[in-house]
């Protein structure tokens, strides 16, 4: 008897590891691993009817106990500059967001880890949203396939592929790490979507046990979302800094460094807000911090949103913080905002989220200024 939606697996979300497994229990030989990840990853297939090198038998069983089901697009929205932003509904029901951004060379998708993100950074939209829900493997997995697909259809010759991935969408990728792991896992498998590990990206505000988990597991390129050079500071502005000092965080990041050898650095991420993070002090001590921390470092102007209590700095002003930087002899880019016109730059994914905290309406009252 097939089993109900909500009892069946969703085969999306399975490694090449978790099909030689079921295969085994099944009866199966293991050479069908490589067929089934063919089908479902290199062709896109919804359906597991459609696998006609699979025998009937073993359509069966999978049909039976799994399904390959997407997250619903709810909307589709294209920036005036060609970045993309897919609204996709999570088996919670709410909302959160996909970005394609198109470049000459390449283009990189940000993909999302949660329903809203329970860290509440001050100058993150995403944080203000509140908390529902963390999206699982599959639901990390079905954003990739989503993009891949439709972004075959727009353009045909295939010049926008995505290359890169980056968890820097919405949520805390290492606080959904059980789900993180084996989507990365699968971004970057050859029987998966064979994305280079410098390729795929996971991001964090901070969590030590995730980076000491990753350490771990796997050596997939990171980036730390810093945004302060002292404790004090990013106590304010990171308030899990609190939890995780920059010590106990950089302690941590240097041991995951080491996993990726000498031609691989960590990503230092750091957003620029006016009057706030961005004076000349801000980036001596920002030098002096990562002075034994092999890394490279991406400046990133803040994107403003509604209700915000920080403004973006000047171009000058951003210019300078990187030349001080340059000067002490870090790699440093300042990121270009792209997607602003449709709320797809960093910091400012929203989706719609059912909270699961007072968040949201807690900043709802100060958007509406009835309180401070």
């Amino acid at each position: 008897m097939t089993s109900s939606p909500e009892q069946r697996v969703n085969f999306l979300g399975y490694t090449q590891g978790m099909w030689l497994e079921l295969l085994e229990d099944l009866g199966e030989k293991p050479f069908h691993a490589t067929q089934v990840m063919k089908w479902i990853h290199h062709r896109l297939l919804c359906d597991f009817e459609g696998m006609t090198d699979l025998s009937k038998k073993l359509r069966q069983h999978l049909m039976e106990y799994g399904c390959l089901t997407e997250p619903e697009v709810a909307r589709e929205l294209v920036s005036t500059d060609g970045t993309r932003k897919w609204l996709m509904r999570s088996l919670s029901g709410s909302l959160f967001e996909t970005v394609y951004i198109p470049e000459e060379d390449r283009g990189t998708l940000c993909v999302s880890s949660q329903v809203g993100c329970a860290l509440d950074c001050s100058f993150c939209s995403t944080g203000k949203q509140g908390f529902n829900s963390n999206l699982t493997t599959a639901e990390i997995i079905g954003q990739l396939r989503i993009a891949r697909r439709r972004l075959a259809e727009v353009y045909p010759d295939r010049r926008r592929a995505v290359t890169n991935v980056v968890m820097m969408g919405m949520g805390e990728p290492l606080l959904n790490i059980d789900n993180v792991l084996p989507a990365a896992e699968l971004m970057m498998d050859d029987l998966g979507y064979g994305i280079s590990k410098r390729k795929v990206t996971v991001s964090t505000a901070g969590v030590v046990p995730g980076i000491e988990k990753l350490c771990e597991s796997t050596d997939v390129s990171l980036a730390i979302s810093l945004h302060a050079p002292n404790n004090e500071l990013r106590d304010q502005l990171v308030p899990i800094n609190k939890k995780y000092p920059l010590e106990q965080l950089l302690s941590v990041a240097s041991r995951y460094a080491r996993n990726l050898g000498e031609k691989r650095t960590i990503t230092i991420e750091y957003t620029l807000m006016d009057g706030i993070n961005d004076a000349r002090e801000h980036a001596i001590q920002l030098s002096h911090l990562l002075r034994d921390f092999p890394c490279k470092i991406n400046l990133i102007p803040f994107n403003p949103f509604p209700g915000a209590a920080y403004k973006r700095p000047s171009m000058a002003a951003v210019r300078g913080f990187q030349e001080r930087l340059v000067g002490d002899g870090y790699s440093v880019t300042v990121r270009t905002t792209r997607g602003e016109d449709i709320q797809a730059a960093c910091g400012q994914l929203v989706g719609e989220v059912a909270d699961r905290t007072r968040r949201q309406a807690h900043y709802k009252k100060i958007q509406a200024g009835e309180i401070a």
